[in-house]
């Protein structure tokens, strides 16, 4: 299933109990810089239509916005967590920035190097987002969605 939408917009993926946003990065050569918990930095290049996608347990368009914002815009870099630090339990909001992203639900947020695989709600697990030209390819069927300006 193919979703189009603008460089301008934001698309949102609505599941039971969470919410995930997809943006495009929308600038050539963009770099992203991952900070590992073994104290190095991964760069990883980023093209203009890699898509930005953000999940979030409390369905909080603004927090998805905000995230996105910062690392499209911003270019703030993504700290990657161990899997037992405390910090993971809390976070409601994680990112996942690249060419395509697989919906997980039995990830621990935060805590992933690799960008295709992002934390979700047990409704999105197991969807695949993967960039198109003019938007998305969902690996299924997907009717819960809506697109606004970003």
């Amino acid at each position: 299933m193919n979703i189009d939408f603008k460089n301008d917009e934001i698309l949102f993926l609505e599941g039971e109990t969470g919410m995930v946003g997809v943006v495009k990065v929308a600038y050539e050569n963009k770099m992203l810089f991952i900070a590992t918990q073994d104290n190095e930095e991964i760069v990883q290049f980023l093209e203009s239509d890699d898509i930005i996608a953000v999940s979030n347990f409390k369905k909080d368009k603004r927090a998805i916005r905000s995230q996105a914002y910062l690392s499209r815009e911003e270019s703030s870099p993504l700290v990657i967590l161990n899997k037992d630090h405390p910090s993971t339990k809390r976070l409601e909001t994680v990112l996942s920035i690249g060419e395509k992203v697989n919906l997980n639900c039995n990830i621990t947020p935060g805590t992933h190097p690799e960008q295709d695989v992002l934390c979700s709600c047990d409704s999105l697990s197991g969807l695949e987002i993967v960039k198109t030209k003019t938007g998305v390819r969902l690996n299924k069927r997907f009717d819960d969605y809506t697109i606004e300006k970003f």
